[in-house]
């Protein structure tokens, strides 16, 4: 059964206050207020001099379980939910693979889940493990992204975007961070993503409660658990209020919703749900035996959630 080996993080160190992206991309006092009051985006971390390359391997050198254990890294994946990571010939997947000393590893990029792509390269990967047969072998999943662009800086109406990024080393099984639940729901009718007319985004804003709350009890039902054997919930980082009808439709206090890096460090692509895992963490909020539960939500819209036992 797949795990989780160890999960590292790297938080880049420039804060960028949310009312200054806004402003550039040409939002009213109202507009940054709604973001700021309503949706609780403070600040974003970003590193204007790295690169997507260099923000991928921060995060994977802090595993300190990958060390000496290279040759045992069969797949390594990168999960975007930006098809085009960097400019073309860049080789951002193989530029890692190499610093690393990955380069017998089978390497490959899933964007199909936007956002949720992350949770879906975990649930491949350890797939590919078992069909493998080697106990001792390993994958390393990749996620976060740059926002070097107006359309990556900011989800309209949902989250102001961060340039965070995780590295998760997956094992083939073990008795901790096991994931015992796996759920994923797409909606093709909403594929345009951002750029949906505003007939279509009053729907999908109508439907995501509600379709996040069927994703995530789903994942429960795969898992043999309910909301209420929840620990804590490691969301992606979206605005607080549609967590807060979410949890009322699950049945889950709010308080177990991690949501404390939501004002700290905006959405981070696909890297949310295992940056708030390093902060429960260090917040002690998860002990060995806690059920919990990640979720994310792609843009397109693929609606997923994971049930794992610390």
């Amino acid at each position: 059964m797949t795990a989780l080996e160890e999960v590292s993080t790297h938080l880049p160190a420039e804060r960028t206050p949310v009312a200054q992206i806004l402003t550039e991309l040409d939002h009213s006092p109202a507009q940054i207020g709604l973001y700021r009051r309503y949706y609780g985006f403070a600040e974003v971390r970003r590193d204007p001099r790295a690169t997507v390359g260099d923000l991928l391997l921060a995060a994977a050198r802090k595993l300190e379980h990958l060390r000496g254990r290279e040759e045992q890294v069969r797949y390594l994946a990168y999960a975007p939910t930006i098809q085009l990571a960097a400019p073309y010939p860049t080789d951002v997947l193989g530029q890692v693979r190499d610093a690393l000393g990955l380069t017998h590893a089978a390497a490959f990029s899933l964007t199909q889940h936007a956002c949720a792509s992350a949770l879906l390269a975990v649930d491949a990967c350890g797939k590919l493990l078992a069909a493998d047969g080697d106990p001792d072998a390993l994958a390393l999943v990749l996620a976060g992204e740059k926002t070097f662009t107006r359309v990556t800086r900011l989800m309209p109406n949902s989250a102001v975007m961060g340039e965070a990024t995780a590295a998760v080393l997956v094992r083939p099984g073990g008795d901790r961070d096991r994931v015992l639940g796996y759920a994923t729901r797409t909606y093709s009718e909403f594929h345009v993503g951002p750029f949906e007319p505003p007939d279509l985004a009053a729907r999908f804003d109508e439907l995501y409660p509600t379709a996040l709350a069927e994703v995530i009890e789903a994942a429960l039902d795969a898992s043999g658990l309910t909301a209420a054997e929840l620990t804590l919930v490691l969301p992606h980082n979206v605005n607080k209020m549609s967590w807060y009808r979410v949890a009322r439709m699950i049945g889950l206090p709010v308080e177990r919703i991690l949501l404390d890096n939501v004002p700290v460090l905006g959405h981070c692509f696909g890297a949310d749900p295992f940056v708030n895992y390093r902060t429960a963490q260090e917040l002690g909020r998860l002990d060995p035996g806690d059920h919990y539960l990640m979720t994310s939500v792609g843009v397109g819209a693929t609606f997923s959630a994971m049930v794992l036992r610390r």
